[in-house]
């Protein structure tokens, strides 16, 4: 991956199909941003597809229509949004480059940051080891940090499940999105999307954070 930097710690690429076309999505001081999606195609022919977040700077000159291969770079970011009075985590890509492309599906991305929950490590009905961790990744220019889930496999699950809060990981691997059922407060069940990044290579950078814990979120400082 050229795009990533030894000195970054939230970079992403992916080159794909636009999926659903730009739509309005918010406003922060007179900037524009849109909303759409990319779908990116596994090796195994099952599809991701990935929310993006595109400011109307980055869109100047370029008309996205449902069928463009698009090659994006940027930065895989959370936010919370209020549903029915229960805060939920979004997940989506951030648009600081675009380009029309032609060629093979990409889905990459590197996060460096700290862990701000307890790994979570089980296994499938197949035996198949699994460790879900939510990773804090400081946000220095806006004060704030991105909480992105990720989930690690095998002898990866293993060595997260040992690790404590406030350990700083670097990751990288792709970009998941992935269906489930659930059942609602009706007893109904109903079809939900996850997101989350699926794990290739894992290094343990520090073990040691301050890590500053608040009724509404883990805080790294």
């Amino acid at each position: 991956m050229n795009y990533i930097q030894e000195e970054n710690t939230n970079l992403a690429k992916i080159c794909g199909l636009i999926s659903k076309e730009p739509k309005f999505s918010h406003q922060v001081e007179n900037e524009n941003f849109f909303e759409f999606e990319v779908e990116v195609e596994r090796l195994s022919k099952i599809k991701d597809v990935i929310p993006v977040t595109i400011s109307e700077r980055t869109l100047v000159g370029k008309s996205l229509k449902i069928g463009d291969f698009v090659e994006i770079l940027g930065e895989y970011r959370s936010y919370n949004k209020l549903f029915n009075e229960k805060s939920k985590l979004m997940l989506h890509l951030f648009a600081k480059e675009l380009s029309m492309s032609e060629g093979e599906f990409v889905n990459e991305v590197k996060l460096v940051g700290f862990v701000c929950k307890e790994p979570v490590y089980r296994k499938t009905p197949f035996d198949r080891e699994i460790c879900d961790v939510l990773l804090a990744i400081n946000r220095p220019n806006y004060h704030k940090s991105d909480y992105v889930p990720c989930i690690m496999w095998g002898r990866n699950a293993r060595f997260m499940s040992n690790q404590k809060i406030g350990c700083k990981v670097e990751i990288v691997g792709r970009i998941q999105s992935r269906q489930y059922l659930k059942t609602n407060e009706k007893g109904e069940e109903e079809s939900k999307v996850a997101y989350e990044v699926s794990c290739q290579r894992i290094g343990l950078l520090s073990n040691v954070s301050n890590v500053v814990e608040s009724k509404d979120e883990t805080k790294i400082v």
